[in-house]
């Protein structure tokens, strides 16, 4: 008896059946579609039993299920190494032709290259698509072809060549499910992935601070923001829509999802920002890397209440506000001299919405040592910070319940912090 031929789209960051391009090409394939997702193991390996993220993911897929359970279909889920895993497959199914979105990322990209490769060794046809960026890594450059490395000019760049061409098109494809491969495949639990729910949960997206984002955004006891990044990062909303809908109701939350694509293609042109200073010139400084200041900050107990707060909502809910996150940014490369791979790394283990090259731009931004960075004199006062934006204490209050007891002192006085690191950093610069 013949294996069954068919095609297969593999779901990565995608997790929608929703205006999904590499979706919508495969349904008008000649064969019937089998959607997969993989769990890799190469991933998986390195993070905890209780990850939030891999719940949310499982989570994500079995809403997918659900929907194709309704159209006779069903979600393939396997759990391996990527490689393995397809040669499997391609034992298991006569496989006609491959259908994926890109992802710009440098372990993706090896993935990919590999994978198609194998593909392509048997005879099998391998499509990929853009789907999570409304332009890719060569889409907008300079005149001379060459990246942009600072984000104002990339962002008119952006905006000039959205405005030019048709409105961006959202992909409906409802028209095309019945072509799902009529299966009922085996839906896993987390715990047969080897995996346990977290008490933290990744919240649904909401706009209704949209409107006024460039007036509410900076003040974190409104908890105004849209929690929309996570959502992103795992494609259960299409980039299109919220792109076409950003467009119509607000310029600055528009340019944060601009921010996200101009940190995407820093990092598809300049692969060694993930463990490097993407300027050179800043090897030089010689950083404290205390590990006991780096565990106070960790654990939020540096004495600085906007640093302490946010740090302990990062380790109780895995979000942090955005004005946040450059504070404490800030106060560990500046305040402590620690440098930003350390940060990087715990926001990586920790944040529901963490993205390689947003996580890596920020960090280096904050750092002082990054494309279109912060310069090395700027030192956020924390104290400042917390009067600015949560004068009547609202947020710190919310995190730090013991704060109105008696609150401890800082563990580093900020005008002598704030000398200490811009001589380091002048000590440090190569000339």
């Amino acid at each position: 008896m013949g294996k069954n031929e068919v095609s297969i789209f593999w779901f990565r960051r995608d997790l929608r059946l929703d205006d999904n391009i590499g979706l919508f090409y495969s349904l008008q394939s000649n064969y019937p579609v089998i959607p997969l997702f993989i769990f890799d193991e190469t991933i998986l390996d390195s993070l905890p039993k209780d990850d939030a993220r891999v719940g949310f993911i499982h989570e994500s897929l079995s809403k997918i299920n659900v929907q194709l359970n309704a159209l006779g279909s069903s979600l393939l889920i396997k759990k391996g190494r990527t490689h393995e895993v397809w040669e499997a497959l391609i034992q298991e199914f006569d496989v006609k032709e491959v259908f994926f979105n890109k992802d710009y990322e440098p372990y993706a990209i090896k993935r990919d290259e590999a994978i198609c490769e194998l593909l392509e060794s048997n005879h099998i046809i391998s499509f990929s698509f853009k789907d999570q960026v409304i332009f890719e890594e060569k889409e907008i450059t300079k005149a001379d072809g060459l990246p942009y490395t600072v984000y104002t000019p990339y962002k008119n760049k952006w905006l000039e060549k959205y405005h030019s061409i048709p409105p961006i098109r959202e992909y409906d494809l409802t028209d095309f499910f019945s072509n799902f491969y009529k299966i009922a495949f085996v839906f896993p639990t987390l715990e047969q992935i080897g995996f346990v729910e977290s008490s933290i949960k990744v919240k649904p997206y909401n706009f209704d601070g949209v409107a006024n984002y460039q007036d509410t955004r900076d003040f974190p006891a409104l908890d105004s923001t849209s929690y929309l990044s996570p959502h992103l990062r795992f494609g259960t909303v299409s980039i299109r829509k919220m792109v076409n809908f950003a467009a119509k109701k607000n310029a600055i939350f528009l340019s944060e999802l601009i921010w996200r694509e101009f940190f995407m293609q820093i990092l598809y042109s300049f692969p060694k920002v993930v463990t490097q200073n993407f300027k050179s010139a800043y090897d030089g400084i010689q950083w404290r890397n205390n590990e006991e200041d780096f565990k106070r900050w960790c654990t939020g107990t540096t004495g600085y209440p906007m640093v302490d707060a946010g740090m302990r909502q990062l380790n109780e809910t895995g979000y942090m506000h955005n004005r946040v996150r450059m504070v404490v940014a800030s106060f560990l490369c500046k305040h402590l001299l620690i440098q930003w791979q350390w940060g990087e790394a715990y926001f990586a283990e920790k944040l529901l919405d963490y993205d390689l090259s947003a996580n890596v731009g920020n960090w280096q931004w904050a750092a002082g040592t990054g494309c279109d960075a912060a310069p090395y004199f700027r030192v956020f006062n924390p104290e400042i910070q917390l009067k600015k934006f949560d004068e009547k204490g609202i947020y710190i209050r919310k995190w730090i319940p013991e704060f109105d007891l008696g609150y401890g002192q800082p563990m580093v006085d900020h005008a002598f912090a704030r000398e200490r690191a811009i001589a380091t950093y002048k000590a440090g610069i190569l000339k």
